[in-house]
């Protein structure tokens, strides 16, 4: 065993099979617990699945998760407690809204529990804005407040977009490879463990998420809430190690914050577009609609799967962008991802409007034909 887990800790890639073994098996054992005890979501106007599907996968992402973390990085748990508590707490957070729905003020007031656990207790924050604006090393006060804002903001962004089966978790999918192969490339062997542990957890609830019928269940706000816990983690480190030079220099990113906002731009632009939105037309930003970029993909008549997998490929097509222009000044990098957006979404809407024209013409000429038939003599 003591040859094992050194093996492991330097082919940390290998730990994702561990982690997605562990929550292959016990994925089952949640499922059953779920249902038993009726922590299942029925079918409702919001939703378009059949049957009662269970809502805590969450749980499984955490316990085959945190198992492996503690198998192969357990020395790093001393280092690291406040960060697991803090992620205990979301977990916590989440899963009560799942069975209760809490209010959205009683959830961010949980959620900033949780991050100071991340960010006071453990410390793990943004220092730096590495230029962008004209600002690099930041005063403990607002270097304070942004990380608050900036983990509100990842979290609840991967909190909206889980509107259809396997897109926040193949999206988490994607940023755990990014991270983890990130942090392996630049001798960051604990955070590379940790990324690929979150990888092999994800996996797992894609499968059953996206290709099991019998076997369906959801990821919940126990689990979206817990992967941008996670995801906010990664992206401290990863901007942290950049502003203080804590890696090879061939690995050095210089506009490290416009790379993470490329990585993370699909529920990022998508929530500030839908909350700017709401509030033109006079809603509360937090009101729950149907105008997200997956509701949109949807109502053109694709599939779940179609809707995660164009997502999660432009997703791939922004981290592309990002790593070539990584060394660019942050705002140039920004207002690329941005006009990009902007193209993307025109374009959307676009195919929105021809397939309502589409479909209101076709009413019309149903409308039209039963009219003339009961017009016949």
């Amino acid at each position: 065993m003591s040859q094992i887990l050194p093996f492991f800790r330097t082919h940390p890639y290998l730990v994702s099979i561990i982690s997605f073994t562990i929550g292959y098996f016990f994925m089952p054992v949640v499922i059953e617990v779920a249902r038993k005890y009726n922590f299942v979501v029925s079918p409702n106007k919001r939703t378009s699945h059949k049957g009662d599907v269970p809502n805590i996968g969450g749980i499984n992402i955490f316990v085959s998760f945190l198992f492996t973390v503690f198998l192969f990085s357990y020395n790093v748990f001393s280092e690291i407690q406040f960060s697991i508590l803090g992620l205990f707490i979301i977990l916590i957070v989440g899963f009560i809204d799942d069975l209760i729905d809490i209010k959205a003020s009683w959830k961010v007031i949980g959620e900033l529990i949780a991050a100071f656990f991340l960010i006071i207790l453990a410390d793990l924050r943004i220092s730096n804005f590495h230029g962008f604006l004209g600002i690099y090393e930041l005063p403990l006060f607002f270097s304070y407040a942004i990380s608050f804002f900036v983990f509100i903001v990842i979290v609840n962004s991967l909190n909206l977009i889980d509107g259809v089966d396997g897109l926040a978790s193949g999206l988490g999918i994607l940023y755990s490879l990014f991270f983890a192969v990130y942090f392996l490339f630049t001798g960051h062997l604990d955070l590379s463990v940790t990324s690929f542990a979150m990888l092999g957890s994800l996996v797992v609830f894609f499968y059953y998420n996206v290709f099991s019928n019998k076997r369906k269940i959801f990821m919940g706000d126990s689990g979206s809430l817990l992967l941008g816990y996670m995801i906010n983690l990664f992206v401290f480190s990863f901007l942290e190690m950049n502003a203080k030079h804590d890696i090879p220099p061939q690995f050095l990113i210089k506009a490290a914050p416009a790379v993470a906002i490329s990585l993370l731009i699909v529920p990022l632009f998508d929530t500030v577009r839908v909350m700017i939105t709401r509030m033109k037309k006079g809603y509360s930003p937090f009101r729950a609609d149907k105008n997200h970029v997956h509701h949109l993909l949807l109502s053109l008549g694709l599939k779940h799967r179609d809707v995660s997998l164009i997502l999660m490929g432009i997703t791939v097509g922004f981290i592309i962008v990002g790593l070539i222009f990584r060394n660019i000044p942050n705002g140039v990098l920004v207002a690329i991802d941005f006009v990009f957006c902007l193209i993307l979404t025109k374009y959307l809407w676009i195919l929105v409007d021809r397939k309502n024209i589409t479909k209101t013409n076709e009413q019309l000429v149903e409308l039209k034909q039963k009219k003339d038939l009961t017009d016949k003599p």
